[in-house]
């Protein structure tokens, strides 16, 4: 009877957790080290600091600051839930601009195209960690009229720790 118990209430939290926001989930301070590879090589690191806050309901201000002695920078978007059913989340660029971004369990994706380049990008909730990953990749000449070929050619990642 216990082991009923404890497996229901593990059932229960892991139920709850899921059904809450991503936004939500990940609220707080992170930071971590991206390592950035081209063809496979690491070409530069950066320390990242990620600040994740309710900005209002359904809505997450998403702060990305790029810690570089060279080159700082920093993302302040808006991550916000479009469609709960759906799972449809975007992220708010500012000035019109709208990634749109697809929660699958604990896993937001994003896939768009600027100026000849594809790019994805993922969120990987696992535990006190967030992992960001983002690549990039042209488009390669055809080799068959139903398919599209994309080349992989960049890789920045970071496993992001709560503080």
């Amino acid at each position: 009877m216990k082991y009923i118990v404890v497996v229901a209430a593990f059932l229960f939290t892991f139920s709850a957790q899921a059904q809450k926001p991503f936004g939500d989930r990940c609220v707080g301070v992170w930071t971590g080290m991206m390592y950035i590879q081209s063809a496979g090589i690491l070409r530069d690191s950066v320390e990242v600091k990620l600040t994740v806050a309710a900005k209002e309901a359904n809505a997450w201000t998403w702060k990305m600051e790029y810690l570089s002695a060279k080159m700082p920078m920093t993302k302040d978007y808006v991550l916000r839930l479009k469609d709960a059913a759906k799972n449809f989340y975007v992220t708010d660029e500012g000035g019109g601009l709208e990634l749109n971004d697809y929660l699958f369990g604990d896993k937001l994706y994003c896939v768009f195209e600027t100026g000849g380049y594809l790019l994805t990008s993922t969120y990987e909730l696992r535990g006190n960690e967030l992992i960001f990953e983002v690549t990039s990749g042209k488009k390669l000449d055809a080799t068959h009229p139903q398919v599209s070929n994309f080349s992989v050619g960049t890789l920045q990642r970071v496993i992001l720790k709560r503080k």
